[in-house]
């Protein structure tokens, strides 16, 4: 399971328990989904797109290699505050939250398999989840901004 809404944290709900009540069943192996480039400064990306609830929530998990400028976008419907965990995820990952325009809201480090919550610091539609440290290794911080055809400008 990779994310759940601020609805599930409020209601005491775990995202497997709303998916599960959604009647969406998160799946055992890695997908493998769409790509989209994208760009920080002169660093190349290649996200995988998740937008569907069901590719949201299955995410990245279950993998156990990332290539090292490979991630996945997450977009969502509506901006929210967006709050992601790591319970079957196996590698160690940042995530950045960002704007529709590309801007980086801010950035979180998650470990492996843990149930800690990591959330936007204010509602966003999209977030990147890359290997971990990928963007301090890169100087790229809240208020960086990439670039990519997926940003609205």
């Amino acid at each position: 399971m990779r994310s759940f809404r601020l609805l599930a944290a409020v209601l005491g709900l775990g995202a497997s328990s709303l998916l599960t009540a959604g009647g969406a069943c998160a799946q055992e192996a890695p997908q493998k989904l769409p790509t989209v480039r994208l760009n920080a400064s002169l660093h190349n990306i290649q996200a995988e797109v998740a937008r569907t609830p069901e590719q949201r929530a299955t995410g990245l998990m279950h993998r156990t290699a990332l290539g090292a400028n490979e991630g996945m976008l997450f977009v969502f419907d509506e901006p929210g505050v967006q709050c992601f965990w790591m319970k079957n995820t196996l590698l160690p990952l940042s995530i950045a939250y960002l704007s529709d325009d590309g801007r980086i809201v801010n950035i979180a480090e998650m470990q492996p398999r843990s149930l800690d919550s990591h959330c936007s610091a204010q509602p966003v539609r999209l977030a990147l989840e890359m290997n971990a440290g990928w963007f301090a290794k890169r100087g790229v911080k809240a208020g960086s901004r990439l670039d990519g055809a997926v940003f609205q400008r």
